[in-house]
């Protein structure tokens, strides 16, 4: 009896494609897959939905990608938060994580802070990706188009936690001296 042949499964779909939910103006949002480094320049967003097609949606018609922990099974709606489960769309103290704290009003009069990275991309980029405020819900981080922003607002900018002094002592020609001389007493 010749053995089975070893098959090989491709992870090429797991390190490629990352599950999002597209919420667009209209309040319809679409679920599925897309890369991770999606064509955000060109003139629309490309998706395999969950049933194995490509949807393609105009960058216009988008009003943010949310990149979640999992997708909705095909009854669930998501409750009153959506399937993205933003729940908590501000920050309630002000956030630890580093970065640019962003307080953005969109096309539609809603808003949404989030921490971005402090570099380039803000300024460059078709859009600006954002760490959500609950970091705990389903969305992990939210890439909002730049045609969806009517306003965005730097509320501060939250530097990287500053790093203790080892607790080594001083040189010894650098050690103050606090009584003086004994010998002079």
């Amino acid at each position: 009896m010749a053995p089975e042949p070893i098959v090989r499964e491709s992870n090429t779909m797991a390190l490629t494609r990352k599950p999002v939910i597209v919420r667009k103006f209209s309040r319809d949002w679409c679920a599925g897959y897309t890369d991770s480094t999606f064509a955000r320049d060109g003139g629309e967003l490309e998706i395999l939905d969950l049933t194995g097609k490509i949807v393609r949606i105009a960058w216009d018609q988008v009003k943010w990608v949310c990149f979640v922990r999992e997708l909705p099974g095909a009854d669930e709606t998501g409750g009153q938060a959506g399937p993205e489960r933003l729940l908590h769309k501000r920050f309630t103290v002000r956030p630890r994580t580093a970065g640019v704290w962003l307080r953005t009003c969109l096309r539609d009069g809603e808003e949404l802070e989030g921490i971005a990275a402090n570099d380039r991309s803000l300024l460059d980029g078709a859009g600006v990706m954002l760490t959500p405020p609950d970091t705990r819900s389903n969305s992990q981080r939210v890439y909002v188009p730049r045609q969806a922003i009517e306003t965005l607002e730097v509320v501060g900018v939250i530097g990287a936690a500053s790093r203790k002094r080892t607790a080594g002592k001083l040189p010894q020609e650098q050690q103050p001296e606090l009584f003086g001389d004994e010998d002079g007493v």
